[in-house]
């Protein structure tokens, strides 16, 4: 059996995940199930509230849809704020209700998320964002080997593209990158092509949003959802 989040086999055809906050109704959560939601990410770092009461509560809209939670700090682009050790006891809270967990690469309590992760039998992704350009493919290759370090099922990598270098040198990563799964997306107005071509060429999941983009060059769900279909007829 291949990786899964949830109900979810990973790489069997593309897979579009949207994230949400906490103001989505269990009626909207349905009908984006019906438009072609795959994996409902929820952002925690962009709840209201953190306390895991609240928090917890959330998981009710989502109930029978595929969940991601990522809970970003502020100095990795997201919106959590508080203590390293507080989002460590989110996390732990969270694990055993939702279906994977995503924690940026470089954060102090990732290997932790991780291990906890795995052990509940939940898929665990590691991320590496650069909100201002691509690496090269030996830093490329580097992010990869730390994420295996960790001991995540797969590595995400979310870079902005601004070159057609830049595009090559993403698509180079998942076409030449064996062993772990990757996720790989550019980021920006230039990169569209990573978000609807890359799972041809191996990245597991994609991106859409369903109200307020959550990274630059996001397109909304019904769009990347008609666009796939036409891509991927199968």
């Amino acid at each position: 059996m291949g990786l899964r989040i949830g109900s979810v086999e990973l790489g069997v055809r593309p897979c579009v995940a949207v994230p949400f906050a906490d103001r989505t109704t269990r009626a909207e959560v349905l009908a984006l199930a019906v438009r072609g939601l795959d994996v409902a990410e929820l952002r925690v770092d962009h709840f209201a509230r953190f306390d895991a009461g609240h928090v917890l509560a959330q998981l009710d809209v989502f109930a029978g849809v595929p969940v991601l939670s990522t809970i970003r700090s502020a100095a990795e682009g997201g919106g959590w704020r508080g203590t390293e050790a507080e989002r460590l006891a989110l996390f732990r809270a969270l694990i055993p209700r939702v279906d994977a967990v995503d924690v940026e690469i470089a954060s102090e309590i990732a290997r932790d998320v991780v291990t906890a992760a795995r052990g509940a039998g939940k898929l665990a992704i590691a991320s590496f964002h650069d909100f201002a350009r691509t690496p090269g493919d030996a830093a490329l290759a580097d992010v990869v080997a730390r994420g295996r370090a960790l001991g995540a099922d797969v590595v995400k990598i979310a870079t902005a593209v601004a070159t057609p270098a830049d595009l090559r040198a993403l698509a180079r990563l998942l076409v030449g990158t064996d062993g772990i799964g990757l996720i790989a997306i550019g980021m920006g107005d230039r990169a569209l092509a990573t978000r609807l071509l890359f799972p041809a060429l191996g990245s597991l999941l994609t991106y859409a949003h369903a109200g307020a983009a959550t990274a630059p060059g996001q397109i909304p769900l019904d769009e990347m959802h008609s666009l796939l279909r036409r891509l991927f007829p199968a």
